[in-house]
């Protein structure tokens, strides 16, 4: 297995409130652990709100005893949450600060996911892409309604509306998966900077110009992102099996 991150602050923000986590060695009881989050909050807060998730979820992890993968994510995003809403609650320029959260691992060839909000998690296998995450968002709301056609996402004025989040509520509600991996198997995960500038075909063909070049794959990614307005960061980690 091999990975790639990066990160980018797009055309338009001034800050990058992004955050991405990329690492292939043990953490705790897990063997690694990939994460990006997406930041929200005024001023400077949600910057400080995806940086702060991660260092407290990869820490909490580290101190986790033995567990399954999700157990231990499921712990570590409790209190993840439980941190951010009392930091946000100890700074005024804090006040309402919140992130999006997916997080994944890979053990024996089983990639466990968590998700909370609508930064992605893609698989790619045999040239096809497959979205295995669910955003927590209006607009997906929407699409399950039939008030949208799932096209029309990208485009919607309330794209940005997410309905889950860390430090939203007390409770934390995440969404787990399991898939099993097959070798060359290429998962790929992102926040919405990417996903709202790109459909997932696009994202399909510039990954399969890149078959063994994820640092490549992902500067392009980025790259193209931008050349369609790099309206939001823009963030990217790449695992290939």
């Amino acid at each position: 297995m091999k990975s790639f991150s990066m990160t980018d602050t797009g055309k338009t923000r001034l800050v990058n409130q992004d955050y991405v986590y990329a690492l292939e060695e043990n953490i705790g009881n897990l063997e690694n652990i990939f994460i990006v989050a997406d930041g929200m909050g005024g001023h400077n807060a949600g910057d400080y709100a995806s940086r702060f998730c991660v260092e407290v979820f990869t820490e909490t992890i580290k101190a986790a005893g033995e567990g399954l993968p999700v157990s231990t994510m499921s712990r570590a995003l409790a209190v993840t949450n439980q941190k951010l809403l009392e930091e946000a609650k100890s700074r005024q320029e804090l006040n309402g600060m919140g992130t999006t959260f997916v997080a994944a691992t890979v053990l024996n060839n089983t990639l466990y996911v968590a998700n909370v909000g609508d930064s992605r998690l893609y698989l790619i296998r045999n040239k096809e892409i497959k979205q295995i995450t669910e955003d927590h968002s209006l607009v997906e709301e929407m699409v399950k309604n039939g008030e949208i056609e799932r096209e029309q996402m990208r485009f919607h004025p309330n794209k940005n509306i997410i309905t889950r989040a860390l430090g939203a509520s007390e409770t934390v509600v995440p969404d787990y998966f399991e898939v099993e991996l097959n070798k060359e198997d290429i998962i790929l995960m992102c926040s919405d900077g990417l996903s709202n500038m790109m459909d997932d075909k696009d994202i399909l063909e510039i990954t399969n110009e890149f078959p063994d070049d994820l640092e490549g794959a992902c500067g392009k990614l980025v790259g193209r992102a931008n050349d369609n307005g790099g309206k939001d960061n823009i963030s990217i980690v790449m695992i290939k099996m």
